[in-house]
């Protein structure tokens, strides 16, 4: 199953490295990650995106509590939550394909952030199945670069993380 973890924990040098540390030492992978400071410019907000039982998670969960630089950790999938996800796709937008990428980055509510003569470049934010569908619904030959940023997310109502 699919995990989002996110993890506050002290704004500080080898943090982060401790962190993916943990989970390359036991074998875990980390389909996403993002990280960025919070309010308070001494602690950083991490989340990461793994795939695993709910007993693998579990374990995870424990040793990333044992960590020194950890403050928190909570697993947004466990209750109702909101994931984000940012991508920027470069596409080649000529001729008749100019105006066709115009409309589809419409219907998916993207925004085209950058024109060339040759080239848009569009962004698109969601859930990751969002992301997805676009890149399906676009011909793939004209796709130049594409760039996601990974899943970002926060609990739904009173469900807070912080310190």
């Amino acid at each position: 199953m699919r995990h989002i973890i996110s993890i506050l924990l002290e704004n500080e040098a080898g943090a982060l490295s401790r962190v993916s540390g943990l989970f390359s030492a036991r074998g875990y992978n980390i389909e996403s990650l993002t990280v960025a400071p919070t309010e308070d410019a001494s602690l950083s907000r991490m989340t990461i995106v793994s795939v695993g039982s709910d007993d693998v998670i579990e374990q995870i969960t424990k040793q990333l509590n044992k960590l020194i630089d950890v403050v928190k950790v909570v697993d947004l999938s466990e209750a109702p939550h909101i994931e984000r996800e940012l991508m920027l796709v470069k596409v080649r937008a000529t001729g008749k394909d100019r105006e066709e990428m115009k409309r589809v980055a419409d219907i998916f509510r993207g925004r085209i952030i950058d024109v060339t003569e040759s080239s848009y470049v569009i962004e698109l934010t969601g859930n990751g199945a969002k992301l997805d569908a676009f890149l399906e619904a676009i011909d793939r030959s004209l796709v130049l670069e594409t760039v996601r940023t990974g899943v970002c997310g926060v609990g739904r109502g009173d469900r807070i993380l912080k310190a």
